[in-house]
């Protein structure tokens, strides 16, 4: 196994620009490409069929370009102005026709949304009837990743599923020990690792946005006046969160600025990328050690997801992009590797129960917490202050650890899903 090849390969692969959220956006990225397929003149129906994970994530969050929320509006602006070539960033550069022929496709009850009867997590199939024929696309295990495409009941391409329990493809890398992998970015080239850097240029913008105008639910820019204030410290903590919970109170708004994703998220991008940033605003570190650091926090967040798949009824930013981040900041504080395990059984020692409830503007809340605790578990593994082994779900070492939060976010809390679920559609039933 070529580490340092499959590193980079592996961060090329999962740190992407997103234009929105990524489950809106796989949406309208497989009904750009169900337009894509056909030349048509009348849309008679777009079948829009989700698993309940998509549905759950994309019932309440915004969507760019309009003031909406959902993945209705999301489908149609795929059909209407957007172009699967983008990729996750399928609704950049939309127009306001655009725009309004989404809307009337949504209010012309064209859009039929339901959700699919499967196990799979990541799971979007687009059926759209015209007069021109009818086409069939599905994206399944990662939000651009099309296993189906059908044009006129001729299938152009198709590719079976192989995954793990967790709803993840097996990479060889999530094999060996975290060490092994921060030792290998170690001895990389900065220079083979500097396309990182525009994950901090992006997600930085995005959370500036939030804190010049109050956005979302402002939980930025309201701690940032509480630091201007002197009511609480200018500290790393609290930068962190504020830079964070921003960047968040920007996208779930539905602010029409792409983030950099981390491991199929955009959120997960600001959680893994935006804490090392407050790191970096407040001491002096080369870009070459920034990088390092990126790398590492982006391979342990998917790690992480590679056990408790890619949405879970956990909250990944809490429970696996603050991780990364979390190791990334004490890597940075020149904390030994037995300091870096610490840290990660710490993470996982306080925040393994924070549910998904579905992307939303309150995430901000959760994103601020997140990175509080990154910084927090951080710095009590800098000072040896770990939590010990066979203390809950924590285990003897971070890899065994990670597995058992595995087991917990799939076997353990399945039927926690279902209710999550069932409790966000009665509460839509009655608006």
């Amino acid at each position: 196994m070529n580490i340092e090849r499959l590193i980079i390969e592996t961060l090329k692969s999962e740190v992407l620009p997103a234009m929105g959220c990524t489950e809106p956006v796989a949406v309208a990225l497989a009904s750009a490409k169900a337009k894509e397929l056909l030349e048509y003149d009348i849309i008679d129906e777009v079948e829009i069929l989700v698993s309940p994970n998509i549905y759950k994530n994309g019932l309440c969050v915004g969507i760019p370009y309009t003031d909406e929320v959902g993945l209705g509006i999301a489908g149609a602006l795929g059909i209407t102005g957007g172009k699967s070539v983008r990729d996750l960033q399928v609704l950049e550069g939309l127009n306001e026709k655009d725009v309004i022929d989404a809307k009337q496709l949504v209010k012309n009850g064209i859009i039929k949304l339901n959700i699919k009867d499967t196990d799979e997590k990541v799971y979007v199939e687009v059926n759209l009837k015209t007069d021109g024929g009818c086409s069939k696309v599905i994206i399944q295990e990662k939000h651009n990743n099309f296993i189906h495409l059908e044009s006129n009941n001729k299938v152009l391409h198709h590719e079976d599923s192989h995954i793990n329990s967790s709803g993840e493809k097996s990479n060889e890398l999530f094999k060996l020990k975290i060490r092994e992998i921060i030792k290998a970015i170690e001895k990389i080239d900065p220079d083979k690792l500097m396309f990182l850097i525009k994950g901090i240029e992006m997600n930085e913008k995005v959370a500036e946005a939030a804190l010049e105008r109050t956005l979302g639910m402002g939980v930025g820019s309201g701690l940032n006046k509480s630091i201007k204030s002197g009511m609480i410290s200018n500290d790393l903590i609290n930068n962190a969160m504020m830079l964070t919970a921003a960047a968040s109170d920007a996208r779930m708004s539905g602010l029409s600025m792409p983030v950099m994703s981390s491991n199929g998220s955009g959120n997960h991008g600001l959680t893994t990328i935006l804490p090392i940033v407050a790191y970096k605003r407040l001491y002096e570190v080369e870009d070459e050690k920034i990088v390092k650091a990126l790398a590492i926090s982006h391979l342990i967040t998917g790690y992480i997801k590679n056990y408790t798949g890619r949405l879970s009824p956990l909250c990944g930013c809490g429970v696996a992009a603050s991780t990364g981040a979390s190791a990334a900041i004490t890597w940075l504080l020149g904390g030994a590797y037995d300091q870096i395990d610490g840290t990660i059984k710490n993470m996982v020692a306080n925040i393994s129960g924070m549910i998904c409830d579905g992307a939303k503007v309150g995430c901000a809340l959760k994103l601020a917490t997140a990175a509080s605790t990154a910084i927090q578990s951080s710095m009590l593994a800098i000072n040896n202050s770990i939590v010990p082994a066979r203390n809950g779900i924590v285990a003897e070492c971070a890899e065994e650890t990670i597995k058992n939060l595995g087991i917990l976010g799939t076997d353990g809390m399945d039927f926690t899903d279902k209710v999550i679920l069932q409790i966000m559609q009665r509460m839509e039933e009655r608006v």
